[in-house]
């Protein structure tokens, strides 16, 4: 009986701490929960508006859209708006010397004009139901941690297998919600063909770059634009010419309206991961030990990269002919701004922890927590010795946490050699038990076609020797990975030496290289590869350490879900929403303003003129096309003005994070108002407390985005297939 009535505390309830209308990404199926709050905030739909298994709804417009951004239907011929650093990876990998298309934007006059992304998915979300106590038959809370999980993944690959024989092309999830307290059974529809149809210039999508980004006011058309395919069924099915534009359930229609202060905003996605519920030790991990880990190797490449990549770019403005013409600023600018984005993130994140006294608001409420369970024999025994444990294990943990930061940002996320041999272990394998290994060359030879497109290999010299330098410097010897013994006997230490010397002999030179040894793989000649090797090592390594401190990781992550469970029972009777996991989730605000510090305000929009007024700082990042600033001069601005002038992007009170990028900003009445891309650097640590006074989405205006298609790029078929509200 207490385990069923906490599940019905868990089934409807989470917030942080404390309850806010802006604050919270509330699971979509139990949105209902919210509903008065939201009528009151000025929302004019029902709960089945949004949300509706039986019919279409506002759910069924938004999609997983790859595996971290969000996208929004917005045509009957499943037409997709997303941002443009969603799209941006795959507008990268069509660009050429011949077809810039990062540099002057892509737009596809046609259906037959629109480009295929292989490995491109978007997932719509079926329905969702609470499968706990399914999930959690068989456990007690006594159980070591191991067993625990044992039982819940058979549990719920029952529960999977049971959901997909009784639904033929659906996919189905299990996944765990308030730190493995609750489980909810998800599943989608995966629609594998997505085609590339339109893309401004990144003078425009990415404008700014990195001196605007995580900053307001802001000024960027973040958007980029896609199209779903399906078969003739209007089912998930390969690329193929014979798919026809998906049919949607329910598509956004696009409002001209515009949005004011205090107006009701909503937004549908699928943020990635929040940890509000992270204790200070937790805080205190991240302050001092991983965020400074991430900062310094993510430094490092940044600094490799924009070298390079400036250099490209002044030598291709040079090029007197294409053939002349280098590419390293076209093959790295996607690798670059996956990178610089959360590099940023990162130091925002410790610099917000500190002056926003993140650490001492956690500490408050644990000594809430503990006056709590104080209070009674049974809570004592339970909960009492709790936080210190957290305390003593994060720091048990403590060197761990550096190296596996080390070994996945300086190895498997630095250079981008190593983790392209870890494709290879499944090869090796195969050869060395001498099982057929020819469906396992041919989907390598696939494999290193894609990787050699964007390869330079005096790149990924310069960033295999400094990442992994900055890994030998920096970890203890105690924790390194056998590779750099070997660097010391041979090469005195000498880490950026290694790396020329191995990049000559590497079968992972060069497309060539590998693909003659895919033509006659032999276990001996990869088994020795000093690239392969290091790789090898890395992965060794961690795993080795992992399992010295695996104790250790088993027990935080019980000592978590202990927390959070304790944390639900004293916040009994309060309206809650768990962290974000990647799932659908709805956040709901108004559109606001904000003073970040003393003596500044700024404005909750920003217009058209303020881009061309920062095209007068000398800064590459705020070149501006020709064609906009004459479109500005002349007032060109169609029906997409306000008051004589276009308005670029808005601020809401929305609660969003990491892979709510491309959601969809929907107003009262269910229309489209505009695309959320972006967060404010001074609430930076929103991730793990929510600052109300200072939390920040930065939107898109939706009127910039059909000014950009139509006036800009001049492509009408697009606008003509939209509902346009006016």
């Amino acid at each position: 009986m207490l385990r069923k009535n906490f599940l019905l505390i868990v089934l409807y309830l989470f917030i942080s701490f404390v309850s806010r209308a802006d604050e919270g990404m509330w699971i979509i199926s139990l949105i209902g929960k919210n509903y008065d709050d939201m009528k009151k905030q000025g929302l004019m739909l029902s709960p089945q508006d949004i949300y509706n298994i039986n019919h279409s709804s506002l759910k069924d417009a938004v999609v997983q859209f790859g595996n971290g951004c969000t996208g929004e239907i917005v045509s009957d011929q499943g037409l997709l708006f997303t941002n443009h650093h969603c799209g941006y990876s795959y507008i990268q990998k069509h660009s050429t010397v011949y077809n810039d298309y990062l540099a002057d934007g892509f737009w596809a006059k046609s259906l037959k004009d629109e480009l295929p992304n292989p490995g491109l998915t978007v997932k719509f979300l079926e329905r969702m139901d609470d499968v706990t106590d399914k999930v959690l038959a068989g456990v007690t809370d006594d159980m070591p941690y191991e067993k625990r999980q044992k039982i819940i993944s058979e549990n719920s690959k029952k529960i999977i297998e049971e959901a997909e024989r009784k639904n033929p092309g659906i996919t189905a999830m299990v996944k765990s919600f308030f730190t493995d307290n609750q489980y909810f059974l998800i599943l989608y529809k995966i629609y594998k063909d997505v085609r590339l149809v339109g893309a401004p210039p990144s003078s425009i999508g990415k404008f700014g770059g990195d001196t605007d980004n995580w900053m307001w006011p802001r000024h960027t058309g973040d958007f980029s634009v896609f199209r779903v395919y399906a078969d003739k069924n209007n089912d998930p099915a390969d690329y193929s010419d014979a798919n026809v534009p998906y049919k949607p359930k329910h598509f956004l229609p696009v409002s001209l309206k515009g949005m004011h202060k205090g107006d009701f905003a909503m937004i549908i996605g699928y943020p990635g991961h929040t940890n509000r519920y992270l204790s200070s030790y937790g805080i205190l991990q991240r302050l001092n030990v991983i965020n400074p880990a991430i900062i310094k190797i993510r430094t490092e490449k940044i600094s490799i990269l924009r070298k390079r990549m400036d250099e490209s770019r002044e030598k291709a403005r040079l090029a007197k002919s294409y053939e002349d013409m280098p590419t390293i600023h076209i093959k790295y600018a996607s690798k670059y701004a996956r990178t610089s984005n959360y590099w940023k993130y990162f130091i925002g994140q410790n610099k917000a922890i500190r002056k926003l006294h993140v650490v001492d608001k956690k500490r408050e409420f644990e000594d809430k927590f503990m006056s709590w369970v104080n209070q009674s024999s049974d809570r004592k025994q339970k909960y009492g010795s709790l936080l210190k444990k957290l305390n003593d294990t994060y720091s048990a943990l403590s060197d761990y946490d550096k190296l596996r930061i080390y070994v996945a940002e300086a190895a498997f996320r630095g250079p981008d050699g190593i983790k392209f041999a870890s494709k290879f272990k499944k090869l090796a394998d195969a050869l060395e038990e001498k099982r057929d290994v020819s469906a396992i060359v041919d989907e390598l030879k696939k494999e290193t076609e894609k990787y050699f497109k964007d390869f330079d290999l005096s790149v990924e010299t310069e960033l295999f020797g400094n990442l992994l330098q900055l890994f030998y410097d920096d970890i203890d010897k105690e924790y390194w990975p056998t590779i750099f013994q070997y660097i010391e006997r041979k090469y005195d230490g000498d880490v950026k030496y290694f790396a020329e010397d191995l990049y000559k002999t590497t079968i992972f030179r060069s497309k060539e290289a590998t693909l003659k040894f895919l033509n006659k793989p032999s276990y001996s000649k990869l088994k020795s590869d000093p690239l392969y090797k290091t790789m090898i090592s890395m992965r060794g390594c961690l795993n080795k350490f992992k399992l010295i401190n695996q104790d250790e990781i088993d027990k935080l992550k019980d000592l978590k879900r202990l927390y959070v469970k304790g944390i639900l029972e004293m916040e009994k009777g309060k309206l809650l929403y768990p962290d974000a996991n990647l799932t659908m989730r709805l956040t709901y605000g108004t559109v606001q303003d904000y003073s970040p510090a003393d003596a500044v305000e700024y404005n909750y929009y920003t217009t058209l003129k303020g881009v061309i007024e920062k095209s007068f700082d000398d800064n590459p990042d705020y070149e501006v096309p020709d064609k906009l600033v004459d479109l500005y001069n002349k007032k060109d601005f169609g029906p997409y003005a306000e008051n004589g002038e276009i308005r670029t992007c808005f601020l809401t009170n929305n609660d969003i994070t990491g892979g709510n990028s491309g959601s969809p900003v929907i107003n009262a009445y269910g229309e489209l108002v505009g695309l959320a891309f972006d967060g404010n650097w001074e609430a930076m640590s929103g991730d793990l407390v929510f600052e109300p006074k200072l939390q920040r989405t930065i939107v898109v205006d939706i009127r910039y985005v059909l000014f950009i298609i139509d006036k800009f790029a001049g492509a009408k078929n697009l606008i003509n297939e939209l509902k346009i509200i006016k």
